[in-house]
């Protein structure tokens, strides 16, 4: 179901935290923290908003949102926008030897970073994705914890796409 900007500005705080709490993963926090912050004047408003609360948490909070978030192509329960968001560029259905590759680079970004590879898989395909981990496994941590809570933000810039009209 879709929802107004109107309809989500009058919402109750813990009807809000309902709609949008899946927005960041399994951070409902971050949502009902941004509910304060209303009214939201258009999508791009919403969005910058919630972006500006994740932002706002402590370096150690910002490390646990990004830990939240699950590893590609993994055979773990994730949360279901995640599965709908890999699901969409191939990702439940690669090769065993795909399946392997992102296995070896999701193990490699882990022991050198200390939390999964991020990215907004609805930009891009499983090749695409595959470049990224590669390139991105040069940065430093502190380029990947920033690049990680991009990515978070432009995640959550299509799950809102997916709720509000």
């Amino acid at each position: 179901m879709k929802y107004s900007l109107k309809t989500l500005n009058e919402m109750e705080k813990a009807s809000f935290t309902e709609v949008l709490g899946h927005i960041f993963e399994e951070s409902p926090d971050i949502t009902a923290d941004t509910w304060e912050k209303r009214p939201f004047t258009d999508l791009d408003d919403l969005h910058q908003k919630l972006v500006t609360t994740a932002r706002s948490r402590s370096p150690t909070e910002q490390i646990a949102l990004i830990k939240k978030h699950p590893d590609l192509a993994t055979k773990t329960k994730m949360a279901d926008a995640s599965v709908q968001e890999q699901t969409t560029v191939g990702l439940n259905a690669l090769t065993e030897e795909e399946y392997h590759r992102f296995q070896e680079l999701n193990q490699a970004y882990r022991a050198k970073f200390g939390f999964p590879f991020i990215i907004a898989v609805r930009n891009h395909n499983k090749e695409s994705i595959l470049q990224a981990f590669i390139t991105r496994l040069e940065n430093s941590l502190e380029e990947e914890k920033e690049r990680a809570i991009a990515e978070i933000s432009k995640i959550a810039y299509f799950r809102l796409l997916d709720v509000v009209e």
